[in-house]
């Protein structure tokens, strides 16, 4: 998106340090120099460990002709130069004056688990009848919230901001900027627990989403006491769970069900999924789509990168599911796993971000998946026992707990020595699910089945 001088000064309050006045000028916001484009205006953003502003004079060399500062020193080459107090928040102002300009319906989301997978289902919906514009992948913080708002074209109809956290105030400080006129918490769980400090802290924060929130607007969250018990919003709230659908066939990579009197499809199985799915269907129906739309765009979903992607390696079938973990994502994923698949290989890793009681945590997860095992025995559901691996100090917890009870599991130092169990103890008969922390990097496993045994 270009912006004129008047525009930049009057979104972000700027002092004009230098301007040359040229008329018909505008200019596209660059924040990275490697990427300047002749005619760009500069925003230097700071960080821990990096200062966009040691880099001004290397943006005007390479073709920026304008930039932003918090100094008063004027860089040869610029034909226009602003103070500005602070940067990002310089950033955040301009994002805000484009989203007041374009005025699309807005939709904030955000929860400890099922944010990104329950936006981009929201936008297989709503795409089906507006020109929508959504989050890339999770870049859900301040600057992906920023990237994303600019990124929409004039016309946009609705704009759809998902929203991370690593502490209080952070989807206090987007909301405010977004001013969402519809927000979704998906839940409010354990992750990040170890930066948060509590179960409450977590609730807390992700109920700030209700900070910007229109007054006449809608919250659609997940029926959890502790969200009720932090929500402040005295506008319109819906609480949803799976326990409002009444679920009508599952199997892989599908599902059916039936939700306020209509039935739904998902080329996805599972009941978070099915969960993730309804906030979609309340927004199209607040939005005014018909019962088709809706049904379309939810049948037209399909998972990104590293959440259930299904793939076929040298005759074995795995499912990523390892782009991110916390214990009830890695609860939820693992039982529709095992409810699903026959002779099904389970691998987990370590989860991080869950403070001083991680060991605790993963133990719940091992104690949780043994009873689940326990009533797969007892025939609730038709499939063989499991087999579980588990990769890192954290996770092989998690085996432990399975072990004690008598479940066949195995625990493995690093990838590639599961990757050699893996290659040797499996066949065509089997489905191997992958569920872990980002910083597991499991991929790697799937690399190294790729290359075979005699590459480990």
């Amino acid at each position: 998106m270009m912006f004129d001088r008047e525009e930049l000064i009057r979104a972000t309050g700027a002092t004009v340090l230098a301007d040359k006045k040229i008329n018909g000028i505008s200019y596209n916001i660059s924040t990275d120099t490697r990427t300047i484009k002749n005619g760009d205006i500069y925003l230097p953003l700071k960080g821990a460990s990096f200062d966009g502003e040691q880099f001004i004079q290397n943006a005007v060399e390479s073709g920026a002709k304008a930039y932003f500062t918090t100094k008063d020193e004027v860089i040869n080459g610029a034909d226009l130069v602003l103070k500005v107090t602070d940067t990002k928040e310089a950033y955040l102002k301009i994002a805000e004056y484009y989203r007041d300009k374009v005025s699309p319906y807005v939709i904030g989301i955000t929860g400890s688990s099922g944010k990104t997978t329950t936006k981009e289902i929201i936008y297989s919906v709503l795409s089906q009848k507006f020109k929508t514009t959504k989050t890339f992948s999770n870049h859900n913080n301040e600057i992906g919230f920023c990237q994303t708002v600019l990124s929409m074209e004039k016309d946009t109809e609705i704009l759809i901001i998902e929203m991370g956290m690593r502490g209080l105030g952070e989807i206090e400080l987007i909301s405010r900027h977004l001013k969402p006129d519809y927000a979704v918490i998906t839940n409010s769980g354990s992750a990040h627990v170890g930066r948060l400090g509590s179960l409450d802290n977590i609730a807390i924060a992700k109920c700030e989403i209700t900070t910007g929130l229109n007054p006449e607007g809608t919250l659609f969250a997940k029926n959890q006491d502790i969200i009720k018990k932090h929500v402040q919003f005295n506008g319109n709230i819906t609480y949803y769970s799976i326990d409002d659908v009444k679920i009508l066939k599952k199997a892989p990579s599908y599902s059916k069900f039936r939700y306020l009197g209509d039935d739904y499809e998902l080329n996805v199985e599972g009941d978070y999924n099915i969960e993730n799915s309804i906030p979609a269907i309340l927004l199209g129906i607040h939005t005014g789509m018909s019962y088709p739309e809706i049904k379309q765009g939810l049948s037209q979903y399909r998972p990104i990168e590293k959440r259930w992607e299904v793939e076929q390696i040298n005759g074995l079938k795995f499912i990523n599911d390892s782009y991110n973990a916390n214990p009830d994502s890695m609860k939820a994923s693992v039982k529709t796993f095992i409810e699903m698949y026959d002779n099904p290989i389970v691998i987990l890793g370590d989860m991080g971000e869950l403070g001083d009681d991680e060991e605790k945590y993963h133990k719940e997860v091992g104690k949780y998946l043994a009873e689940t095992n326990k009533q797969i025995k007892s025939g609730l559901f038709k499939i063989k026992p499991v087999k579980y691996l588990t990769v890192g100090k954290l996770a092989a917890t998690i085996g432990e707990e399975l072990s004690t009870q008598g479940f066949d599991t195995k625990s493995f130092a690093n990838n590639d020595e599961v990757s050699r169990y893996i290659l040797e103890n499996s066949n065509e008969s089997n489905t191997i699910f992958l569920k872990a922390s980002r910083s597991m990097q499991f991929e790697q496993i799937l690399e190294n089945v790729k290359r075979g045994i005699s590459k480990l």
